[in-house]
């Protein structure tokens, strides 16, 4: 190993920084392999976390695993670092996600944007979703157009609807949540990731935690799931949220895997923006999960016709970090 390759421990710890992103119900759907003779840190799907019912074509799972790889490419600028990615490497392993060669010297056609992704490393841990009521204090126009470029910077769009086009999506979350209700599936799967402190919980280390689920909706204004609609967890208060929610969409133009892996980079680079400017987030899949809705969240008139997550954005309680996997449990070494 040369004196620029990076070590065991280093892999490691950018690993560590990686799966701090998001994923669906914090199923954390990622492995990584570092080949010391290849020179390349691999990243991969786990297929036993994947989710029939909501996610059957894995759309979710490469989204997570999108927004982990983003989360890897700031932590190695951070450190001075190039991440040169290589996108479905192997197409005959849907599974084999990405290649990623770190480099310790920066290609001067990529320093600038390196130095962008390592401004974002302070976000990494400081990030998480809020399932509080946010201020009804409006996004400034600056800060919606910091995170559209941020969705620009990995090919996606980001799609602030206006009033119409809000009513429309807050419509068909409520008609998904109808969805699910009626469907013990899907009921099922949701509470086989949510921590309740029954024996079926998920293990440590994964799963939405009780203290994660935020208090539940007096009004139901607002697009927060509620992931114990069964109420199991008791002491939960209900209390009114923001009328008037501040939403936006992530889109693609193709709905293909290698789409899905840049709608997670993309996912994830607007959740760090976003928190660096002061924001508060949370994520909705609800709508998205059931096709003959997703189809009906897009705005018809835009050429991004693929929305892949619904943002809400806000001031108000940061939420607390939801538990991750060191890198000790999804890393591997050959």
């Amino acid at each position: 190993m040369s004196p620029t390759d990076p070590t065991r421990t280093l892999v490691a710890s950018l690993v560590d920084d990686a799966v701090t992103a998001p994923s669906m119900h914090n199923a954390q759907p990622w492995a990584f392999v570092h080949r010391a003779a290849a020179d390349v840190l691999e990243l991969h799907g786990d297929p036993t976390r994947e989710m029939p019912r909501e996610d059957p074509d894995h759309r979710a799972l490469h989204l997570g695993c999108g927004a982990a790889l983003l989360g890897l490419r700031v932590a190695a600028a951070h450190r001075g670092l190039h991440a040169d990615v290589r996108l479905l490497p192997e197409p005959e392993d849907p599974w084999h996600l990405a290649d990623v060669r770190l480099t310790g010297a920066r290609p001067e056609e990529t320093a600038a944007e390196d130095e962008a992704l390592a401004a974002l490393a302070p976000a990494l841990r400081e990030r998480h979703t809020s399932r509080h009521p946010f201020t009804e204090e409006r996004v400034p126009a600056e800060i919606l157009d910091e995170l559209r470029a941020a969705a620009v910077l990995e090919g996606c769009r980001l799609v602030v609807p206006g009033a119409w086009h809000t009513d429309a999506v807050l419509g068909l979350v409520h008609v998904a949540e109808l969805f699910e209700a009626a469907d013990a599936a899907v009921r099922a799967e949701i509470a086989a990731w949510t921590r309740t402190g029954d024996a079926g919980d998920p293990a440590e280390g994964q799963g939405i935690p009780s203290y994660a689920l935020g208090p539940r909706q007096f009004d139901v204004t607002s697009p927060v799931r509620d992931f114990d609609t069964a109420r199991r967890v008791t002491g939960r208060a209900s209390v009114p949220f923001e009328k008037h929610p501040q939403i936006s969409l992530l889109c693609t133009v193709e709905d293909t895997p290698g789409q899905w892996l840049a709608a997670g980079q993309a996912m994830q680079r607007v959740l760090l923006q976003a928190t660096l400017d002061g924001l508060s987030t949370s994520l909705m899949s609800q709508p998205l999960e059931w096709p003959e809705l997703r189809t009906l969240v897009r705005d018809p008139e835009s050429p991004t016709g693929f929305v892949h997550m619904v943002f809400r954005f806000g001031y108000g309680p940061a939420g607390r970090a939801t538990p991750r996997r060191p890198a000790a449990e999804v890393l591997t070494f050959a």
